[in-house]
Order: C-alpha cells, then sequence, then structure tokens
C-alpha cells in the first residue's frame, strides 16, 4: 500500500493537465473526453448493474489459471470476495467510460472479465460496441453472463479458457479498435498478450492497461510498452496506462491528472 501511495505522489508531481499538453489529439481527449461529466442515467444504470454483482451471496467454485494470484487458492470463495481481487472504485470505472465515450470504438477485446464490472463500464461507455471478453475462470464467467443477460446488454461474448489460447484464437485474423489488459498483472504474460494483441490493431486502435503501477513489476512493463517501436504515444493516467499506435504522431508520453 505504501508503494502505491509514493508513486500516486510522484505522478501527482510530474502529471498535468490539459495547460501542458501541446498534441491537439491529446488535448481533445483530455478537455472532450476526460474532463467531461457523466450522464446522471448512464452512471446510475451502471452502479445498479455493479450493485447486483457485489450482492450476489453464492459460492462459486474458482479455477485459478492466475500464477500471481494469492487469492485464488481456495476452492471456493463468495463472490464479493473475488471481486475484491481487483477493487474498483467508482473513479476507475468513471475513467474508463468517459475513455470509451470518446473514442466509441466500434470492436473492444477485454483480456480478464472476472465478474464483469470492467465489461459493463465498457458497455456504458458505447453501448452499440461489440465486446468479447476473455475469461480463464467458467464460475465466474457464469456469473457475468447472468448479469448481462439479465440487465439486457447486449453484444458481449464470453470466451472461456486459458488465456495462452483463447488470445491466440481471438486475435487471428482478427482487428480491434481497443484492447483492455485487465489480466494476472505479471509482466511475462502481459507483454506476451500484448505482442499477440499488435497483429489486431490499425491506425486508430487504442490499448487499455489496468493497474500499471500496481507494483515494481507492472511499472517496469509499463516502461517497455512505451518503449515498444510500433507505440507513438501513450498517456499515463495513473489508473490505467492508454497506448496509441498513430503513425502519423511523434513518438510521446504523457502523464495527465484526472
Amino acid at each position: 500500500m505504501f508503494y502505491h501511495q509514493r508513486k500516486f505522489l510522484a505522478f501527482l508531481l510530474k502529471s498535468t493537465n490539459q495547460h501542458g499538453v501541446h498534441s491537439p489529439f491529446i488535448f481533445n481527449l483530455v478537455t472532450k473526453g476526460l474532463y467531461k461529466k457523466i450522464n446522471a442515467k448512464k452512471w446510475e444504470s451502471f452502479q445498479n448493474i455493479k450493485n447486483q454483482l457485489l450482492d450476489t451471496k453464492s459460492f462459486k467454485k474458482v479455477t485459478n489459471f492466475d500464477i500471481d494470484s494469492n487469492v485464488f487458492k481456495a476452492n471456493t470463495l463468495q463472490t464479493p470476495r473475488i471481486e475484491k481481487i481487483g477493487p474498483i472504485s467508482n473513479k476507475k470505472t468513471r475513467i474508463l467510460i468517459k475513455i470509451i465515450k470518446y473514442f466509441k470504438p466500434k470492436s473492444i477485446l477485454e483480456i480478464g472479465t472476472s465478474l464483469g464490472v470492467y465489461t459493463t463500464a465498457l458497455k456504458a461507455g458505447n453501448k452499440t460496441s461489440n465486446i468479447t471478453t476473455l475469461e480463464n475462470c467458467k464460475e465466474t464467467s457464469k456469473v457475468a453472463k447472468t448479469i448481462f443477460e439479465n440487465n439486457h446488454l447486449e453484444q458481449i461474448k464470453i470466451i472461456t479458457g486459458k488465456f495462452s489460447k483463447t488470445i491466440s484464437d481471438v486475435t487471428k485474423n482478427s482487428t480491434f479498435d481497443c484492447i483492455l489488459f485487465n489480466e494476472n498483472h505479471t509482466k511475462k504474460e502481459t507483454l506476451v498478450h500484448f505482442n499477440n494483441c499488435v497483429s489486431t490493431i490499425h491506425n486508430n486502435s487504442f490499448f487499455i492497461f489496468n493497474d500499471i503501477y500496481r507494483d515494481t513489476e507492472m511499472e517496469s512493463t509499463w516502461s517497455e510498452i512505451k518503449n515498444n517501436p510500433k507505440v507513438t504515444v501513450t498517456v499515463d493516467l495513473f489508473y490505467y496506462g492508454i497506448v496509441f499506435f498513430r503513425k502519423e504522431q511523434a513518438k510521446e508520453h504523457f502523464k495527465i491528472r484526472v
């Protein structure tokens, strides 16, 4: 926890708002996207679905393919405890909704469904997006799928299985406008998945990485991704890292307070 707090303070010292941004592309993202308010009815609808997940009391068997997890070692876990593995604050979900609302990606790949809170935020950002979401535990997939169906969230396809296989299958001969990396947070796996997913990009595609300051390993991962030759522009929001591949822009990295 102290590591995370130190990193946040350091981020605040180095980050800027729209006044320190000289790129029109990023300036518009900040002023017309990140700093805009979310429609109250849309936020209320999202919160209602999120509460349904947190109110689920049934116990679920959990398959642990996440080698970095200290919680999934139990055979059964109560659903609210599962969700605490990756605590999702209202601020984080607001930011994600704003990003998706601004760019309106038609096709989204999410790596790591969990119980579907992030998936629901993606759909709240743009209800017409086609979302493919990957989860390696069949029981949590069932919970997410039930919630999606009960709330009439359409155009969401859940694929269950080991990421090493499902990512390769999904990215083969596919193109995505947006990919959310929300999986096991290890450097080796994240970079493998990143390199697999790069084959799906077009000029306006963007990747979102969750928890880039989770620990020293993820911070190192984020640095390596920023230096990838195919990456041109990155935006560090502390809560997320956004990666762009726009060939018309010079390589540049931004730290933005939201």
